[in-house]
């Protein structure tokens, strides 16, 4: 199988706020080294899927921040972080019935289930291409710290003061100590 060769277009694409965008479609679709790497070493350390994959998520919110590409709302681009995070084989299980949308769910265990099996072959650059320019037509507010703040409590709110309680429990006793 021959590589991918990414050739960049002949003047780099601004955004109406004129951030240089990225150039060629590996940006947005493939995570980079790095984030693997943090996620790996989450695993290494013995912590949870959801931890593995909020590296994800966080180069997802990086991504948007740096003008690569928008996102509906911060509920898409959290969503988009833990779709990759499947599919680069973290064992993030799909969300149990009554949780989320049976399309989600759906689309959660087609991920699921291409991240646990050997590389295949690449995605369609056409396919690949279609996302991206989708992307960049999105709003840069989604990774805005009012837009995650929402998104959190509104998250929160759906627990119940015991869920709620021990979460803040949990992240009391497993923090990270200066």
């Amino acid at each position: 199988m021959s590589p991918v060769v990414l050739t960049p277009p002949a003047k780099p694409m601004l955004h109406k706020n004129g951030i240089k965008l990225a150039t060629g479609t590996m940006e947005v679709t493939m995570p980079e080294k790095k984030t693997i790497k943090r996620a790996r070493k989450d695993a290494r350390e013995g912590k949870a899927a959801s931890t593995q994959a909020g590296e994800f998520v966080r180069e997802e919110m990086d991504h948007i921040r740096q003008g690569k590409h928008g996102a509906r709302s911060a509920k898409q681009a959290i969503a988009i972080g833990l779709s990759k995070a499947r599919r680069a084989g973290v064992k993030l299980t799909p969300p149990k019935e009554g949780s989320a949308s049976e399309s989600t769910r759906t689309q959660a265990k087609r991920d699921y289930a291409r991240g646990q099996r050997s590389p295949g072959r690449a995605a369609s650059p056409r396919r690949s291409r279609a996302v991206t320019a989708a992307l960049r037509r999105e709003d840069r507010r989604a990774a805005s710290h009012t837009a995650l703040s929402r998104q959190a409590r509104a998250s929160a709110r759906k627990r119940g003061a015991a869920g709620r309680s021990r979460a803040a429990q949990k992240a009391a006793r497993t923090r990270a100590r200066a």
